[in-house]
């Protein structure tokens, strides 16, 4: 993997991990996240008209993904309502490749190598670290059992995702139409939060859209650097954003922990690695 494209990764990782900062400071979240939904629509928008459509037999794959990804922006915006970014973060992101793998394994009948189960251990161990005051003593186990509901959309949607990509003759186009249909998204937090939008700054307004268009960019990073590194190192490189939310949490957010938390952050990176490179 040579240095630019590790480079693209790491931006990637970055950039995702700045857009949930965005979010986790909203005052407002619902209208946040539905401007970052909508942030998402703008670009797809050019997207659609200039590529190709899909095949028909990826459609039904786009709309269960639109599904999964409403349920994924409800968790996460109520996650962050109840825990810092340095702990929802990591652990909406840490939980998707065990998840995967755990899947794999129970619905497939697929055989996970050992350093797959050691990859798992480590991504529950960091769990467990980030979060051993709400284990101990019950503070904070919703926003625990939230984060997971976000991890758990997360590898919904990227299963869902994973078979729609493949039958759909055009990522570009696949992904275009999944996030031009995130207008459903903007649509329903904008109609929940309807008496408000006209009071809405629009400062707030260009910072989610903002927002969206980051994360729109984090992904297409993604997809690029797929096209020249290995699949799994591409994924495991990409996870180190749970080090840079756990950092941004810290020096922007003012949270505290950052040991026990970077720690934490750090296991669960490397027990991402070890699936990633170990289920390329």
């Amino acid at each position: 993997m040579s240095p630019a494209i590790v480079a693209i990764i790491l931006s990637a990782a970055l950039l995702h991990a700045v857009w949930n900062a965005i979010v986790k400071t909203a005052a407002d979240r619902t209208s946040m996240l539905g401007l970052v939904a909508l942030g998402h629509v703008i670009p797809a928008t050019v997207m659609i008209v200039l590529l190709p459509l899909p095949n028909a037999a990826s459609l039904p794959y786009i709309a269960m993904s639109t599904v999964v990804h409403w349920g994924y922006y409800f968790f996460l915006g109520r996650a962050y309502a109840h825990g810092e970014l340095g702990v929802v973060y990591p652990i909406a992101r840490g939980v998707v490749p065990a998840l995967v793998s755990l899947w794999a394994f129970l619905l497939l009948g697929e055989v996970l190598p050992v350093a797959v189960w050691l990859g798992i251990a480590l991504i529950v161990t960091g769990i467990l670290l980030s979060n051993w005051r709400a284990l101990r003593t019950g503070v904070g186990g919703t926003a625990l059992a939230l984060s997971f509901g976000t991890g758990l959309c997360i590898s919904v949607y990227s299963v869902v995702d994973g078979i729609g990509v493949r039958l759909s003759g055009d990522t570009l186009s696949y992904w275009a139409w999944g996030a031009f249909l995130h207008l459903f998204i903007a649509g329903f937090a904008g109609f929940k939060r309807r008496n408000v939008l006209a009071c809405i700054p629009v400062r707030v307004w260009a910072v989610g859209i903002s927002g969206g268009i980051v994360s729109m960019i984090a992904y297409g990073l993604v997809l690029y650097a797929k096209n020249f590194a290995p699949l799994g190192a591409v994924s495991a490189l990409r996870e180190t954003s749970v080090i840079f939310a756990t950092l941004i949490g810290y020096f922007v957010l003012k949270e505290g922990n950052l040991k026990r938390r970077l720690a934490a952050a750090v296991l669960m990176s490397f027990g991402i690695a070890m699936i990633g490179l170990n289920t390329a």
